[in-house]
């Protein structure tokens, strides 16, 4: 376990006490009077999102719970403070992404309340169990990364286009020829792209002597790179399809579509049968209900080519790449972990001795 300094833990517990305190008194009086009428807040201000703010309040004091609980395993120096560390500064990250694409603008008090964060999560990085030493070990974090990087392009992206509505629209129309979101979104893509091939590389590497999981690797890393021709490859916007100015580019966008969907699926059945039962049943929940979610998302596809209204159809392709999402946290975290506990194992004679 790496060693988290004094001053490191100082900050850490001040920036959960700050954090976790505010939450709670915002989100009762978020409660207390849902019009918004204590802190000073029109309900207007959602632009439709909540009728009041009722169940921002009840989120925000959820997580003032786990920042409070989060404090009191750092300063008791618990063995899962790492963890509670984590979903605390994460669960804040996320409200601050969010409440800033609800609101449409950037206010002083996001930078008030927002850079403590990034203070606390790097205060909390020493207390990992790991060390980050090898490129194995950086590479496996890029899947980490990417699955993250992808979830803020989803909710940062979509802000420059009002007319744009995620629970009807697919992730594709963000990057369509025309699209006011292409220029942002490709250039993200772009470093979505990086980190995934060489994450597929860093699984390569952790595979060891296991042919199962070089396999998954190799898979993962393809199937990033294939992000590179995506580039090459927008949709046209509904409308133009319905009027019938479609080209070769649409077709090689759902062929891609096809491909890559494919590729991860067939890397999530290599990587489970090469890891534990646990995991191993975690993906085959994971590939169910990838196939389930992709069978209504195929149900309502041709809708978009018609201009035809298309309800839920991006919740449902949000929740389908979510759960590929989580797998690749999921996969880069048992890894991690067992490489890291096969190095501990390492036979003394194995190990370069002094001169």
């Amino acid at each position: 376990m790496l060693n988290q300094r004094r001053w490191q833990r100082i900050i850490l517990l001040i920036v959960l006490a700050y954090e976790g305190l505010g939450c709670l008194v915002g989100g009762a009086l978020l409660i207390a009077r849902p019009d918004g009428r204590y802190m000073q807040m029109p309900v207007g201000i959602m632009h439709g999102t909540f009728r009041d703010f009722l169940i921002p309040g009840v989120i925000l004091s959820g997580l003032g719970i786990l920042t409070v609980a989060a404090f009191f395993a750092v300063l008791r120096k618990s063995r899962w403070d790492w963890l509670w560390a984590g979903l605390s500064m994460g669960g804040l990250a996320v409200w601050f992404l969010v409440e800033i694409v609800i609101l449409r603008e950037l206010h002083w008090l996001h930078v008030m309340w927002g850079f403590p964060v990034l203070l606390g999560g790097g205060m909390a990085l020493p207390l990992l169990p790991f060390r980050f030493e090898t490129r194995r070990d950086t590479w496996l974090v890029c899947g980490v990364a990417s699955s993250l990087l992808y979830a803020a392009m989803n909710i940062i992206v979509p802000v420059e286009w009002t007319a744009y509505d995620p629970v009807s629209q697919t992730v594709s129309e963000l990057s369509a020829v025309g699209a006011p979101t292409r220029p942002l979104w490709v250039v993200l893509g772009v470093l979505y792209t990086v980190l995934v091939t060489v994450f597929g590389w860093g699984v390569r590497m952790a595979a060891g002597g296991d042919r199962r999981l070089r396999i998954a690797g190799n898979l993962i890393a393809v199937y990033g790179a294939l992000g590179i021709v995506w580039v090459f490859a927008p949709m046209h916007a509904r409308e133009v399809l319905a009027a019938g100015g479609g080209s070769f580019k649409d077709t090689l966008h759902l062929v891609l579509g096809g491909v890559t969907e494919v590729l991860y699926l067939v890397a999530l059945g290599f990587a489970a049968s090469a890891l534990g039962t646990a995991f191993r049943l975690y993906s085959i929940a994971t590939f169910v209900s990838v196939l389930l979610f992709g069978a209504v998302m195929f149900q309502q596809a041709p809708h978009v080519g018609r201009n035809e209204p298309t309800p839920l159809l991006g919740v449902w392709e949000r929740i389908n790449i979510g759960l590929f999402m989580l797998w690749v946290i999921v996969l880069a975290i048992v890894l991690l972990v067992r490489g890291h506990a096969k190095d501990r194992h390492e036979p003394l004679h194995a190990l370069p001795q002094p001169a």
